[in-house]
C-alpha cells in the first residue's frame, strides 16, 4: 500500500467512534447457539454482519459461582470482560471473521469444562445502521 492509502486508512479510522463493549448502540448482528452449527455458516447467513468493523463478541456461559473469579482471571490477559449476570457473558472488542469465532468458541468451551460450567453460545454486536 502507497503513502496516499495509508493516509487513506488513518483518516478514517479517526473518523470512525471507538467500539466499546458498552457501547449504546449495539445491536446482536450474529448469533451461534447450535454447536452443531459452524461459525462459518452462522456468519453467512447473517445479512446485518459488518465484516469490516470491529464487533463486541460475546460468549454466553454458565458457570459455578465459585469459579467466576478464576474465569476472570484466566480471560484478562486476552482482553476479555466477564459480565455478571445469569448466563456470564464474557466480551471483547475484535475484528469478527469465522476461524477467530471458531477458536474462541473452542477456547470458551474448554474453559466452561474445566471450571465446571458450559458454554451456551456466542453472539456479535456491532452498532446498529
Amino acid at each position: 500500500m502507497g503513502l496516499l492509502g495509508r493516509l487513506r486508512d488513518l483518516l478514517s479510522r479517526e473518523r470512525e467512534p471507538e467500539l466499546t463493549i458498552d457501547s449504546p448502540d449495539l445491536v446482536v448482528v450474529a448469533s451461534a447457539f447450535d454447536p452443531a452449527e459452524a461459525d462459518s455458516a452462522v456468519l453467512a447467513r447473517s445479512p446485518d454482519w459488518r465484516p469490516d468493523e470491529l464487533a463486541v463478541l460475546r460468549h454466553h456461559l454458565s458457570l459455578p459461582a465459585d469459579q467466576v473469579e478464576r474465569a476472570r482471571e484466566l480471560l484478562a490477559p486476552d482482553d476479555w470482560t466477564v459480565l455478571d449476570g445469569s448466563p456470564l457473558h464474557a466480551v471483547r472488542v475484535q475484528k469478527l471473521d469465522a476461524l477467530h469465532c471458531a477458536q474462541e468458541r473452542s477456547r470458551m468451551a474448554s474453559l466452561a469444562q474445566r471450571l465446571g460450567g458450559e458454554a451456551l453460545g456466542w453472539d456479535a454486536l456491532q452498532p446498529a445502521r
